[in-house]
């Protein structure tokens, strides 16, 4: 189910749209996990890029948290070229020197402008020695990107925690936000500990992005809902697996909840299906009551003999409904009234001073009643 969110990566943006963003939530145990889910995805991206199969032309990846050797490494053993990295991957290398503090050793015999920010290592990677100026930053990232023409291009970042450290989470969300409704930008996605920020944090980057992911341990106890400490089968299966949940928003409103597994052995990261899960309760795990849930036969009986209120009881003779016409079976019954008898009443009324009559017989039961039937006439009111 991971596919999906590459796919919505890859597709893009719409006109008028802001770009779709993915947001990988993990907790730090699981943080090997995310690192390598991170690095599935970037790899996904990229090579999607390089073969034309995106909108995206390229993938920035702003680095905090590793090497970009890291990334270009996993890619070559993904199956990307040189020239295709060196085509389609740029890397703003945070990590190496963030506050320009190494820069600053290295030059202490030397006078330097305040203004020399970045400086490019390799081809396709570029150092950042300012991580608290999120202008410059933004500005470095869509350099990076930005190519002749309006070609669009994706943007990785590894890690918000590390950002957080230095930046308050209302400047973060503006400068995902202003990434986001960049018009060369086709998609973002990005990389959260959401267990070393209050829940409101996380909640606030969650409802900047179209996707959420999270990862959780593989196995708990089902008795506490976490590891046992110091249990080594726990341990040894949770440091090379996890669950890995994504909500998917379509454009339709619906949200779409898919489920896999994440492995991670040595440098290869896959992919899953989770086994499926019975939804049938087992007939023990019902609670225990006091009381039965169904009904015996005698008490069916007694509740189809009981008396309801306001219904004809009949007093020992048939129950008559008036139905507005007199019917045939009826007719046949009285032995004192005949078809040609209600004829002969009905052309010779035997009232002394001839009158002017309507008389209307219903076709059927299925017409509606007339407006001097009583609605309620089979009731003792």
């Amino acid at each position: 189910m991971a596919e999906a969110a590459v796919r919505c990566l890859r597709d893009g943006r719409l006109d008028g749209e802001h770009a779709p963003a993915l947001a990988v939530a993990s907790t730090l145990q699981c943080g090997p996990l995310a690192a390598g889910a991170m690095l599935h995805l970037a790899a996904a991206v990229a090579s999607n890029a390089a073969a034309g199969k995106a909108q995206a032309r390229g993938l920035v990846i702003v680095a905090f948290d590793r090497s970009p050797e890291v990334y270009l490494d996993f890619m070559r053993r993904r199956g990307l070229d040189p020239n295709a990295l060196n085509r389609c991957v740029r890397i703003l290398d945070c990590y190496s020197d963030p506050i320009g503090w190494k820069q600053k050793i290295r030059s202490q015999q030397q006078q330097e402008s305040g203004a020399d920010l970045c400086s490019a290592n390799k081809e396709n990677v570029t150092i950042f020695r300012n991580v608290m100026d999120l202008d410059k930053l933004m500005c470095s990232t869509i350099d990076l990107g930005r190519g002749e023409g309006k070609i669009y291009f994706s943007i990785a970042v590894d890690s918000i925690s590390s950002m957080l450290r230095r930046a308050s989470v209302s400047s973060i969300s503006s400068f995902l936000s202003n990434l986001r409704s960049h018009d060369q930008i086709s998609s973002i996605f990005w990389l959260i500990h959401s267990d070393l920020h209050e829940p409101k944090f996380s909640r606030a980057f969650e409802c900047l992005s179209t996707m959420v992911a999270s990862l959780e341990p593989a196995v708990v106890d089902s008795f506490y809902e976490e590891e046992i400490p110091g249990n080594i089968p726990f341990l040894e299966e949770n440091y090379s697996k996890a669950k890995f949940y994504l909500r998917l928003k379509r454009r339709n409103g619906r949200v779409k909840h898919l489920h896999e597994e994440l492995h991670v052995e040595g440098n290869d990261v896959r992919f899953v299906s989770a086994p499926s899960v019975s939804t049938e309760v087992s007939q023990s795990l019902l609670p225990k009551v006091q009381f039965n849930l169904e009904l015996s036969e005698k008490e069916r009986s007694d509740k189809a003999n009981v008396v309801l209120p306001f219904e004809h009881q009949g007093k020992g003779e048939p129950i008559h409904i008036y139905d507005g016409r007199r019917s045939l079976p009826e007719a046949q019954q009285d032995s004192n009234v005949t078809a040609s008898a209600l004829l002969d009443e009905v052309k010779f009324p035997k009232s002394a001073a001839p009158k002017g009559e309507i008389h209307y017989f219903r076709d059927s039961d299925d017409e509606q009643p007339d407006s001097d039937e009583d609605p309620d006439d089979d009731l003792d009111i």
